[in-house]
């Protein structure tokens, strides 16, 4: 979608939330744009966003990417808000309504609302994040790296999903960083 028009400028452009019917998110998301593209309306409408990220689960120990959304059933729109814009969002088949404190006009989300899930959304993509959850004391077998096989303890586990794993090395134990994608529970 395209911002720049010589009807609106940037500073018009503002994000909304829109509720969808749970399950039907990419299907509204290409509808919605499809509808733009219909009514010649892109210079009203920026980026539409399904906030999703990448997840890595294993599944019978192999692993298995799947996209895992933020907030189901929300979709952002960044839009110029007029008559107009409003009805062809509205009665996208599938929309319920937009997110708003008030019931006659919708609302914008701050901008740095905006930016904080428009930044979640982009680290999102760039990492895939595993489902399983670790905790200290649980033994794991390295699935993949340069200590695939091996088996060992979960000694520290930090938020940007790293496990700290002590594993045997040439009997020493040795720890070691390996990313939740990257072991098992055992």
């Amino acid at each position: 979608m395209n911002q720049d028009s010589t009807n609106s400028s940037s500073s018009d452009f503002k994000w909304y939330v829109v509720h969808v019917l749970s399950g039907f998110e990419h299907r509204v998301l290409k509808s919605l744009k499809d509808r733009i593209i219909t009514h010649k309306m892109e210079n009203c409408f920026g980026d539409i966003l399904l906030p999703e990220e990448t997840v890595v689960a294993n599944v019978k120990g192999k692993k298995r990417s799947m996209k895992k959304k933020f907030f189901p059933g929300y979709l952002l729109i960044n839009m110029v808000m007029n008559d107009k814009t409003w009805h062809l969002v509205k009665s996208t088949d599938k929309i319920t309504s937009f997110v708003s404190g008030d019931r006659i006009k919708p609302t914008p989300i701050s901008e740095e609302e905006a930016r904080l899930l428009t930044n979640q959304v982009a680290e999102g993509f760039k990492r895939p994040k595993s489902t399983a959850i670790f905790s200290e004391g649980d033994n794991v077998k390295v699935l993949e790296g340069p200590f695939a096989t091996f088996v060992g303890v979960v000694e520290a586990v930090n938020e940007r999903g790293k496990v700290k794993v002590q594993v045997s090395i040439f009997g020493r134990p040795t720890p070691v960083e390996l990313d939740t994608t990257q072991i098992e529970k055992v």
